[in-house]
């Protein structure tokens, strides 16, 4: 029997007894990485294991021992191959990405009930639904671990290393689509810098000639590396703690490894929340029937102030972004019932009557009225100047007041009035959806992390007046000062709140609990 499933034990028999001792090792397991295994990663194992507790080796793994299992048996049925230890996240991750698709029921009845889940209970099915997958496993040499079987056939893999995995999500290129610094004019400007380079070389030495070659060619190296990020789509992994990985390749057909990217800073970080923001935006980008990003969960207080009515629509209407038409009744109207006419008309007749009193005078005394005829009527003049500017500005006072205290709209529908505002300004080419514009958005955050820096803290500063009760004076001053961030900012908000909404009470949210309930898990 262990020679049949090809394992290595080391074996003891007692005559007297009648009894045999084994010793098989114990493994702690991991998938194959995808694209430098592609051939095992996506084909099942040549000698599968017949013992009970075996069910792990119908794949290809990476292992590592991590002890060994005595056992002591008189007849052969009573071996049992032992269990491996394996993360759950990425047991799980492996089967999506074969093709095995996720029961609602089981994992609902995993949630509620742990370890008294009934054994037998699927999990996972075969891409067809019809046959069991992942099935839970008796507690027999779990040591308290979740313990779980698995089961599969080489017709049920669906899927190969084209496809998307679980958790990755592919952010889509913003070239041509965006009017962001640098998009069209990175390679011409290398080039120019090249050829200016080159000029001054030739009046060189040929040491100097040599030398600035060099760093002409380092340069436009650089640069066209920049620009060829840009052009081409990133691919993202969101695991439980956020961004884990981005890569970058051309042709998903070739031999060649993709290439990192810089990623440090979106990492999660306790003193920063520019992580946070970029994965659960990534999260709900991915989130289509396509794409399983189940895996990270978007914070609960992020859920609660994307749901949140914090932008108040007069606000919107002082930024230009919304016609006040659109608006309810939210500000003062202001009628001087022709005041300024009764003080324009009243000042003439002042006028005219000073020069009737100033023709009835004597020439020297005349002249004297006339002087002081005119310094009153500029003093007057400045007066009602003074006068108007301060009630103007009172007035502009107290309508940013009566904005800020203005009905909250909802997040949805600043984002769709923020993005037509930006389409107008061609930020963003007018054919796009919000959608569309947040996973450029995420390609760029990738990429510049000044402009993610910039847009994390819009987000924060938002996020601090909604959890405070309501926008200041300050807090629109900011939005003001930079209104282009604040509008892409309500689509990544917009896009939160849609993702949070669908996923309430779903698969999703009972895959999301187990994972975080067991990390580490038995399969056999």
């Amino acid at each position: 029997m262990l020679r049949r499933s090809r394992l290595t034990a080391l074996t003891r028999s007692d005559v007297v007894n009648r009894v045999i001792e084994i010793e098989l090792p114990r493994y702690a397991v991991m998938p194959l990485d995808r694209f430098q295994n592609r051939v095992e990663y996506w084909s099942l194992s040549r000698h599968p294991s017949s013992i009970p507790g075996g069910s792990w080796t119908t794949f290809n793994w990476r292992t590592n021992a991590i002890g060994v299992k005595t056992q002591r048996v008189e007849y052969a049925d009573q071996v049992r191959q032992p269990q491996v230890e394996i993360a759950f996240d990425e047991l799980v991750s492996y089967l999506l990405d074969l093709g095995a698709v996720p029961d609602p029921q089981g994992f609902k009845l995993l949630r509620s009930t742990g370890l008294w889940t009934p054994v037998g209970c699927s999990l996972m099915m075969s891409p067809d639904g019809r046959q069991k997958a992942l099935t839970i496993a008796p507690l027999d040499d779990s040591d308290g671990y979740l313990s779980l079987a698995v089961a599969w056939s080489s017709s049920w893999i669906t899927r190969d290393h084209a496809h998307l995995p679980p958790y990755w999500v592919r952010l889509p290129s913003p070239a041509g689509k965006s009017t962001e610094p640098g998009l069209g004019s990175t390679v011409g400007g290398s080039q120019k810098k090249g050829h200016e380079k080159r000029a001054q070389a030739s009046s060189s030495s040929e040491y100097q000639v040599q030398t600035q070659n060099e760093g002409a060619s380092e340069t436009d190296s650089v640069e066209l590396q920049i620009r060829s990020d840009v052009e081409h789509d990133i691919t993202c992994e969101i695991s439980l703690s956020g961004l884990v990985t981005a890569l970058i390749q051309s042709d998903l057909n070739s031999n060649s490894p993709p290439e990192d990217l810089y990623i440090n800073h979106l990492r999660i970080q306790s003193r920063k929340s520019d992580g946070v923001w970029f994965a659960s935006a990534a999260t709900a980008f991915g989130d289509s029937s396509q794409t399983i990003l189940w895996n990270y969960k978007i914070p609960d207080e992020i859920g609660r102030f994307s749901r949140k009515e914090s932008i108040p629509c007069g606000v919107l209407v002082l930024l230009g972004i919304v016609d006040e038409s659109e608006t309810p009744e939210w500000a003062t109207k202001y009628n001087d019932y022709g005041a300024s006419l009764d003080t324009f008309a009243q000042r003439g007749r002042e006028q005219r009557a000073a020069m009737d009193a100033e023709a009835r005078m004597a020439p020297a005394q005349r002249q004297q009225a006339v002087n002081e005829r005119m310094r009153k009527e500029t003093e007057q003049r400045l007066q009602d100047m003074r006068e108007k500017m301060r009630t103007d500005q009172q007035r502009r006072d107290k309508r940013t007041m009566e904005a800020l205290q203005s009905p909250k709209w909802d997040t949805k529908l600043v984002a769709d009035y923020c993005l037509k505002w930006l389409k107008a300004r061609n930020i963003w080419d007018e054919s796009l959806s919000v959608k569309e514009v947040v996973g450029f958005m995420l390609h760029r955050m990738i990429r510049d992390g000044e402009f993610t820096s910039v847009l994390c803290k819009m987000l924060d500063t938002w996020k601090a007046w909604a959890d405070m009760g309501g926008m200041r004076t300050a807090d629109y001053q900011a939005i003001q000062d930079d209104l282009s961030t604040f509008a892409e900012a309500t689509l990544l908000i917009a896009l939160i709140k849609d993702t949070s909404d669908a996923l309430e009470g779903t698969l999703a949210m009972d895959l999301q609990e187990c994972l975080r309930m067991w990390h580490k898990v038995r399969l056999g």
